[in-house]
Parts: structure tokens; C-alpha cells; sequence
């Protein structure tokens, strides 16, 4: 089985271009493809993690990737499957977070000579000139096609801006310079992104027609927007950044993931044989459990190393376990300043912990009896002492969340 053909087993193609060329391309080591990340956060998320897994998949099998940083494109904003518009960002912000992604992604994909390369289209899109750049790459578009694609027709009632509208100029533009400059011959997104890779792909082929080695290929994949899907929690994204989500946080995501779910992220995501995965196909019941278990700990063990990925299991299993080891237990260090009387009401505290992101669904979340600290029930006039928080208060929410509160 070729890597396109394994690719095609795990789910995670979903539409190509130009199929045959593409899986012989892939398939001989040949393909010199890029992936976008937009710097919109300090930190990569689980929407990202799938494309970077997507990238050392075929980074193993001969192929070179390109790791483009979106540093220009962040002043503008993808308006795709977005309801508004995305926050303006300030120079210094998009900067600071391109190189906390840099060094994330060092612990996946292989830089270097030869290797994977990463550019920022800051570097080529803020040095473009306006007039030149209707002249030279407006001309080849559309605007009716471009109103047809759907990461614009879900925003024209609500509003499009100009500045918006660009956007898919700007990502074909990266698409035709990395060709042009770094010989990339395809690129690689999510479904949500079909519209502006198509525009890239015709774009090359628009302006390279005489050159027989200027081939553009495009294939897009579900794993942004499968990743984007899974990856929102009520406190927001599953961040790689161990800082933003724990590793023990990281693998209860993964543990409590739905039962429909499990088997899918197996296969897409973790780097078990096929095989393996494919006698999984039948579990049920108790053995679904085991299936979690083992996607947390693969995981983990891919984005935080296999000795974080060993305490987050043993905590797991200690917490569920009823015992008595904390030690990996989220927690969250609270100030004096922050108690009332020599306590803290048990709504402020969920607060504090980021357990609820609001007053009104704490308080849904007590009257309903879904919160615990130290084993006890809560309601809506339990008080948490300085006293207990100098020894470090165990809150539970729900079956599954676990969370520590202490006095520094």
C-alpha cells in the first residue's frame, strides 16, 4: 500500500484534483507540498495538530513538506467558516506568535537541509505592489466565481468586508510564489479551504501555460475541519502549548471523546498500523474505553513525550480509580486577595479554576448537581475556607473534568 492509498484507508482525503498525477506524485516521494497556519493565537491547537500529523505521515514517506506561516495573511483574516470578522492584530502580536509556532512545530516535522523548509508570506505579500499585483494576478480572477465559493456566500448577508474579499487572492498568490520560488507542486487544507486552493491551482496554470514542468496539483483534506469540530471545549480551543492545556488535560480530551468518534481519530491521527486499527472495528461496550485510552496515550505521547504522556495515564487512572494521587491534577494557584471572609463561594471558585466560563453556568452546573469538592456535593452556598485551600481542594465537574484549587 502507497502512502496515497494509506491516506485514502485512514479518511483522510476528501476531495483531489487531478487524482492519478497526485497519487503517483505522492506515492514516489515526489511531492514538495505546503500547508498554511494563520498566527491568529500564540499557540497550534488540535485543528493544526491533524495537518501536522498529515505532514509527518508524508514527510516519512519521501516527501518534502513546506510549513507556510501566515504572517502577511494575518493582517487580513480568513473569512472561512467564520459568522464575523476575525480581530485585527497588531504587527508585534502576528510576530510573536509566529515563532511560538515554529518551535511547537519543531517536535513533529524534521527541519533542514533537504528536510521540511518553512517560509512566512509576510517575507513576499508586504512587499507586494498594489498596482502590479491587479495587473499581474487580479486579471485572473473571477469575481462571480469568486461570490460562488462558499467561504463567501456564508458571509454576503451578514456583511463581506474588502479587506476579507482579498483573502483568497492572497492564498492563491502564496500558492503561485512558493511554485514560482521553492518549486512546490501542491497544497494541502482543509474542506473549508477547497475554494481558495482551487483559485491557487488555476492561477499556476493560468500564468506558467508554457512551461510543462509548472504542473500545480491540489488535494484537501477533512483534517481541519474535523479538527476544528473536536478541538472547542467550553473553555475554547485543546491547545498544544502545555502552558494553555495540561498534558493530563490534553489526554482527558481524548479520553472522553464520543463513542461514534474514537475509531475515526484513531485512524486518522495516530500512527498505529492499519491493521491494528482495523481489528478495533469491532469493539463495543468496555472495549470502546480501551480505544480511548489507547488514542489519549498515543496522542499525548506525539504532542507532550511519552514520560508526560505515562503521568497523564497514571493519573487517570488514579483519579477514576478513587485514589488519591494529584499530582498531575490541573490546578490553579489562588491569591488571598481573591477569598472573602477567609473563603471563596464555590460559583467564584469555578470561575477562578476556568471550570465554567460564566457566573450563570456555574450556577446551572451546581443546581444540577455536576460539582464536587472533596468528594462532597455542592450548592450554591458551599464556601471553600483558607483553610482546605492551603491543603488544595480536588473540584470535580461532571463524571470526568478534575481540577485542583490551592492557596499559594
Amino acid at each position: 500500500m502507497g502512502i496515497y492509498e494509506e491516506l485514502q484507508a485512514r479518511g483522510l482525503i476528501a476531495q483531489v484534483t487531478d487524482e492519478p498525477e497526485i497519487r503517483d506524485l505522492i506515492n514516489r516521494g515526489g511531492a514538495r507540498f505546503y500547508i498554511g497556519f494563520d498566527p491568529t493565537a500564540d499557540s497550534l491547537h488540535v485543528g493544526h495538530f491533524m495537518a501536522l500529523c498529515l505532514m509527518k505521515r508524508l514527510q516519512m514517506a519521501g516527501n518534502q513538506p513546506i510549513v507556510l506561516i501566515g504572517g502577511g495573511t494575518g493582517y487580513i483574516g480568513d473569512p472561512s467558516g467564520r459568522a464575523d470578522m476575525r480581530s485585527m492584530m497588531t504587527p508585534e502580536t502576528i510576530q510573536h506568535n509566529c515563532e511560538c509556532f515554529k518551535k511547537q512545530m519543531e517536535r513533529f516535522i524534521e527541519f533542514g537541509p533537504d528536510k521540511a523548509i518553512m517560509v512566512n508570506n509576510a517575507d513576499w505579500l508586504l512587499k507586494l505592489n498594489y498596482i502590479e499585483l491587479l495587473r499581474d494576478v487580479g486579471a485572473c480572477f473571477s469575481v462571480n466565481n469568486m461570490l460562488r465559493a462558499e467561504c463567501y456566500k456564508q458571509r454576503m448577508e451578514k456583511g463581506l468586508s474588502f479587506l476579507e474579499f482579498n483573502y483568497m487572492i492572497m492564498q492563491a498568490y502564496d500558492f503561485y510564489y512558493l511554485h514560482q520560488h521553492y518549486g512546490c507542486n501542491m497544497q494541502f487544507g482543509g474542506n473549508d479551504q477547497w475554494s481558495n486552493m482551487l483559485a491557487g491551482t488555476e492561477l499556476i496554470r493560468k500564468k506558467t501555460t508554457d512551461n510543462e514542468d509548472a504542473y500545480a496539483m491540489t488535494i484537501t483534506l477533512l483534517m481541519n475541519s474535523e479538527g476544528n469540530k473536536m478541538g472547542k471545549t467550553a473553555k475554547g480551543a485543546v491547545w498544544l502549548d502545555p502552558n494553555k492545556t495540561s498534558p493530563f488535560e490534553f489526554f482527558q480530551y481524548w479520553r472522553n471523546i464520543g463513542d461514534a468518534d474514537v475509531l475515526k481519530c484513531i485512524r486518522m491521527l495516530t500512527f498505529l498500523p492499519l491493521e491494528e486499527i482495523d481489528k478495533m472495528d469491532k469493539w463495543e461496550g468496555s472495549q470502546l474505553n480501551e480505544a480511548k485510552e489507547i488514542l489519549a496515550y498515543e496522542l499525548t505521547s506525539l504532542v507532550h513525550g511519552k514520560e508526560e504522556a505515562d503521568k497523564a495515564r497514571q493519573a487517570s487512572h488514579a483519579l477514576f480509580a478513587g485514589g488519591g494521587d494529584d499530582s498531575n491534577m490541573p490546578t490553579t494557584e489562588l491569591t488571598e486577595e481573591q477569598l472573602s471572609d477567609g473563603a471563596i463561594g464555590i460559583l467564584d471558585l469555578m470561575l477562578a479554576c476556568g471550570l465554567a466560563p460564566t457566573k450563570s453556568e456555574a450556577r446551572r452546573l451546581v443546581q444540577q448537581g455536576g460539582v464536587s469538592a472533596d468528594g462532597e456535593k455542592a450548592s450554591l452556598d458551599t464556601r471553600i475556607s483558607k483553610e482546605q485551600l492551603t491543603d488544595g481542594v480536588k473540584l470535580r465537574k461532571g463524571k470526568k473534568v478534575y481540577h485542583k484549587a490551592l492557596l499559594k
